[in-house]
């Protein structure tokens, strides 16, 4: 073996310095760095970065916010949406849509294509013949009971997810994220926020599909709310939370997609600017990379609703108003899937479904978006 100098031993040693550990914490829980060799020979090790744990406080701000942005934006979406769910609509807003596809002689990729710009050709017709008959305001029917419903909902959901996501990960998996980390985190936001916000959503249910003019039924949300109580009791209020439970597995579905997604888009960072550095990233780099994990957000959010989209048609249906004879059509989960099965078909359960993309994708989109940046601002205070 060839005689060393005391400065070869001496870079050896710094080289080695990432790799060590103390007995109580192995070498395998540290993420090993390369020492930056200076111009003046001097060798320098670069500083770990520390990951700043978000405050609960914090996440449950800035999901209220995140959640009220996209919330403003996207309601006359949301409107039409409740309306084509509904089957006291179902004749005022017929879709042409269907009869597309019983012509054979086009290919069903046509077919199809023709059938979602027919989709959202009547979607924005719905728009404007709601804002031509009822009034600018009528576009943001809801919208009151919809804001006091989503700031909630969003502070719970993120607060709860962000919160139990840490619980869980360092209960059950040495304080490591992993997807089945991720998957209980989301179910136990999706329960919480379903259970303490189904009145909300009720009495928004409600005053959407409440018609305007001679034929209307509640003169506010407060209105619907004394209505509901003195005429259906406290459950009135609960009803459509069994769709609701069953519809936190789109949150679940979303959160899984998008966590899988930003760490896709983390993967990339780390491969292009090194591992955790934010430093060498420009200002139009950092927006870059806020824009795909947005953008994230509203493709996990598309691909969710797709799989789980009937529950929402059920949900609305649970929520209408009883007949006039005070017979209520729709009793339970199950059976309304039976009957609107049975009455209108299998393709009634996408009823709304146009709307309902054109408004929860870009409202993933601002509320993934807004939820990031007011965490990126307030994890400074």
């Amino acid at each position: 073996m060839p005689k060393r100098t005391l400065e070869e031993w001496e870079e050896d040693a710094m080289e080695s310095v990432p790799y060590l550990a103390s007995d109580e914490k192995g070498s395998n829980y540290r993420e090993a760095t390369q020492p930056v060799i200076l111009e003046d020979s001097k060798i320098v090790q670069p500083k770990l970065e520390v990951h700043k744990t978000v405050k609960p406080w914090v996440h449950f701000l800035a999901g209220g916010i995140g959640g009220m942005a996209g919330a403003v934006v996207t309601c006359p979406f949301d409107l039409v949406k409740t309306r084509l769910q509904s089957d006291i609509y179902q004749n005022m807003y017929k879709s042409q849509a269907e009869a597309l596809m019983m012509n054979t002689t086009r290919p069903r990729i046509v077919n199809l294509t023709l059938q979602a710009a027919t989709h959202f050709k009547e979607t924005v017709s719905i728009i404007g013949n709601v804002y031509r008959q009822e009034g600018f305001r009528s576009l943001f029917k809801g919208l009151g009971p919809n804001l006091v419903g989503v700031i909630p909902a969003r502070s719970i959901n993120f607060f709860t997810y962000g919160t139990t996501k840490d619980i869980y990960s360092k209960a059950f998996n040495n304080g490591q994220e992993a997807p089945w980390i991720h998957l209980m985190a989301a179910a136990t936001a999706g329960w919480a926020t379903a259970t303490a916000t189904n009145p909300i959503w009720m009495v928004k249910t409600r005053v959407q599909l409440d018609k305007a003019g001679k034929t209307r039924t509640y003169k506010n949300s407060y209105d619907c709310l004394k209505s509901i109580l003195r005429n259906e009791g406290i459950y009135g209020l609960y009803r459509g939370l069994s769709a609701s439970y069953l519809g936190s597995v789109e949150g679940i579905l979303q959160w899984l997609l998008y966590e899988q997604l930003k760490h896709l888009i983390k993967k990339r960072s780390i491969e292009k600017f090194g591992a955790h550095d934010e430093s060498t990233m420009t200002t139009t780099d950092k927006i870059k990379q806020w824009c795909q994990r947005s953008g994230g957000a509203g493709l996990a959010k598309f691909m969710a609703s797709i799989v789980t989209y009937p529950h929402e048609v059920v949900r609305t249906r649970l929520r209408q108003s009883p007949l006039e004879n005070g017979k209520v059509k729709y009793t339970g989960l199950v059976q309304s899937f039976r009957v609107i099965i049975k009455e209108e078909g299998l393709a009634s359960m996408y009823s709304g479904l146009t709307p309902h993309l054109m408004r929860t994708v870009p409202n993933s989109i601002i509320m993934f978006g807004t939820w990031e940046v007011v965490i990126k601002l307030l994890s400074d205070i």
